[in-house]
């Protein structure tokens, strides 16, 4: 790889950083608004016009609280919990494809950070090591609410983790292959061979039992049990302040963000868009190209949007109902939809 390549990358890296910390950092913004909106109310107005600065506003608090760690808490587990979740969310985005390939000059600059042939097993070990961050900071804490929460975080995200894996076995099976590069390739444009070429067509109950474990794997209502504030203070939290907690709250926003983005490259076309072809034609590559990723941006805030919709819209879960969904229901359609999904290959598409 070449000096030129390099800092390509290097370059990509920090902007997909960038933009995954004010995606985050205006979620609580949009995510207030939102609710003030359903429950009838103006929500932020104080910080700048319309409230728009209240994320600034709320990330200088965060920085210049004191920072507090308990007498009796494990120092360096305490501090590593809270860095770990962030840390998982963040490198989450390296395989994601943004977009197709940029040509400035005769310079070809590829929007996707890496495309390795394991790429959604790359998003799902991710996601298995988030866990570890809540885990720890909960039993680092010494305090019994947190160490609960905790062990509700981990129960919860493993048990839907298999769920959302043999959610993807299906899609699997129909793209025969786990790079998100090529997965977001075959479905160019929108309608091929005679049928829609977005995989949620092909796929509608492997999306809908994505999405609702995409919503237990980010600890989102109304799965949002392991900060059950009714039973538990705050949840695995509860001890931390200041940037510590602040780490917490951001991994959450972001791995909202980056579940939105697998969403919509596995099962809504990615950076594909109805006429793309004819717009590369009569408008150039890249201006097609920059539409993509405008287009694709637009379906990740279409998805935020609804986590957002249904955190308060629908009450939140008792545990156990919590469970029973996940290991009596869908696991089973999971499982269904991978006999479903080899029966239409065997004897209908083959």
């Amino acid at each position: 790889m070449e000096l030129t390549d390099i800092l390509i990358k290097f370059t990509l890296i920090v902007i997909i950083f960038a933009i995954s910390l004010v995606v985050a950092m205006y979620s609580t913004y949009a995510e207030r608004k939102l609710a003030a909106f359903f429950q009838d109310r103006v929500g932020p107005n104080r910080a700048g016009p319309w409230g728009i600065l209240q994320p600034l506003a709320d990330g200088g608090k965060m920085f210049l609280k004191e920072e507090i760690i308990p007498t009796n808490a494990t120092g360096f587990l305490f501090i590593v919990g809270p860095s770990l979740a962030i840390f998982t969310a963040c490198i989450a985005s390296a395989v994601i494809p943004w977009g197709q390939k940029l040509t400035i000059g005769s310079t070809v600059i590829d929007l996707q950070v890496t495309d390795i042939n394991v790429g959604i097993l790359y998003i799902f070990g991710v996601v298995s090591l988030g866990v570890y961050g809540i885990m720890i900071g909960g039993w680092a804490s010494n305090n019994k609410y947190s160490l609960l929460g905790a062990i509700r975080a981990a129960s919860q995200n493993i048990s839907y983790e298999i769920s959302m894996g043999l959610s993807i076995i299906a899609l699997i099976m129909v793209t025969g292959t786990m790079s998100l590069g090529e997965i977001a390739g075959q479905q160019h444009g929108f309608w091929a061979d005679g049928w829609f070429s977005w995989f949620v067509f092909k796929q509608p109950l492997g999306f809908l039992l994505f999405i609702i474990c995409a919503f237990a794997e980010t600890n989102r209502s109304p799965f949002d049990l392991p900060e059950c504030e009714t039973e538990l203070v705050g949840g695995y939290h509860t001890e931390y302040s200041s940037m510590k907690l602040g780490f917490y709250l951001f991994a959450e926003y972001i791995n909202m963000f980056i579940s939105s983005a697998v969403m919509a490259t596995l099962y809504f076309g990615g950076y594909n868009y109805p006429f793309m072809d004819w717009v590369a034609a009569n408008a150039g590559t890249n201006i097609s190209v920059i539409l993509g990723v405008v287009l694709l941006f637009g379906k990740i805030f279409g998805f935020i949007f609804f986590f957002m919709w249904v955190r308060w819209t629908i009450p939140r879960f008792r545990y156990d109902q919590l469970m029973d969904l996940g290991w009596k229901s869908l696991i089973p359609l999971a499982i269904a939809n991978i006999i479903i999904t080899g029966l239409w290959m065997t004897f209908i598409r083959g």
